[in-house]
């Protein structure tokens, strides 16, 4: 059995993409199905195959996804929509309400070690979240699977190569209480995030990195969502895609709302895709500043700009769908625009490896339209 926790929807978005790159498992009495259609190939959602599943459906396996599930509401339905996706798929989907109380993390653990003693591959999205970090402690030497949480997954494949402790690049350097006392946990599952000749690590990701000797790296080309979804409708105008720089400490709100106001008359803009983390304060003042739609999408934004409609250009700043929509979009003629973070949007609190982590995430995005940071 593979046993997957994921604590967002992009991170259970990037484990069905997985599945579906996975050799099938025929069920009895059932041919086997070959790994899935062709990228290129439109299958609709709704066609059942031999066995009742989807038709093209590749991940005819032994998957059970645990979600760790998040308190915001809009992470949570992200996750429950994801969720009712995955079980069309044929995969068993648990939910788990993991902080809801003081006492849920520790009546999580004991709940999921039987689970994890049964498991044969444990794939996670979050090498960085204390809460897969506890859980790997207790995963032995199975073997790994990182998919996609975004950028954050060029950052731990650097500092697993590098030999570093595991800190997200929006971070300070400084340590506090919290992570002292979780230091002999982060170390543990440190090893286990790392190769070793009794434990394969495999990352799959749409994210350009170099692994260390022991990894290997499997490309997450979304053929799964190209073939679940669109193509698209386009529109004729132009759509910006919102980040939560500003609520991880890493942008000026002032400074973004100014970007944001001067992108959008620029490039005639009309709706603003929110990211699932932005304030609804902040989304409020960009309204009203810009006179944008706000759209709260009920999926990841993969799905949404897939099933369309969508602009004909997609503006972006700099974070993981200027790696993804490319690769979700292929073939439908959308241009997707990546504009420069400017040195003096940054925040004086932000960590010092901000500006150059952000200048990699957009020099390495490949079938992308750069443009300037606005004046």
């Amino acid at each position: 059995m593979d046993l997957a926790f994921v604590e967002s929807p992009v991170q259970l978005l990037n484990v069905l993409e997985w599945a579906h790159s996975r050799p099938a498992e025929p069920l009895p009495g059932v041919p086997a199905q070959p790994a899935g259609p062709d990228p290129d190939e439109h299958v609709r959602a709704g066609r059942t195959g031999p066995g009742g599943r989807p038709e093209g459906a590749a991940a005819i396996r032994d998957l059970t996804v645990v979600v760790l599930s998040p308190t915001d509401p809009m992470s949570r339905g992200q996750l429950r929509r994801m969720a009712e996706l995955a079980r069309d798929e044929g995969f068993k989907v648990r939910w788990q309400e993991a902080r809801d109380n003081a006492g849920a993390p520790l009546q999580t653990i004991r709940e999921l070690v039987p689970l994890l003693r049964a498991s044969e591959r444990v794939v996670i999205g979050d090498p960085f979240s204390r809460y897969v970090q506890l859980l790997l402690t207790l995963a032995g030497t199975k073997d790994l699977t990182v998919v996609d949480d975004g950028t954050a997954t060029m950052e731990y494949v650097s500092q697993v190569a590098r030999g570093e402790r595991l800190v997200r690049w929006h971070r300070r350097g400084r340590r506090g209480a919290r992570e002292l006392v979780l230091a002999p946990v982060s170390a543990v599952a440190r090893r286990r995030l790392s190769p070793s000749p009794t434990r394969e690590v495999e990352v799959f990701t749409s994210m350009p990195v170099e692994p260390p000797e022991g990894i290997t790296v499997t490309a997450n080309t979304f053929a799964w969502t190209r073939s679940r979804f669109g193509p698209p409708r386009l529109t004729r105008g132009a759509d910006l895609v919102g980040t939560s720089l500003v609520e991880t400490g890493v942008v000026d709100p002032g400074q973004y709302e100014e970007a944001v106001a001067a992108l959008a008359a620029e490039h005639g803009a009309t709706r603003y895709f929110a990211h699932r983390r932005e304030s609804t304060d902040k989304l409020h003042k960009l309204a009203e500043r810009t006179g944008l739609e706000i759209v709260r999408p009920d999926l990841p934004l993969e799905l949404i700009a897939r099933r369309g409609p969508i602009g004909r250009t997609v503006l972006s700043f700099p974070s993981t769908v200027v790696h993804t929509l490319p690769l979700a979009l292929a073939g439908t003629g959308i241009t997707i625009a990546v504009c420069d973070i400017a040195p003096e949007w940054l925040r004086e609190s932000a960590s010092p490896r901000a500006e150059g982590f952000l200048a990699v995430v957009t020099g390495t995005a490949r079938d992308v339209h750069r443009i300037p940071a606005p004046a």
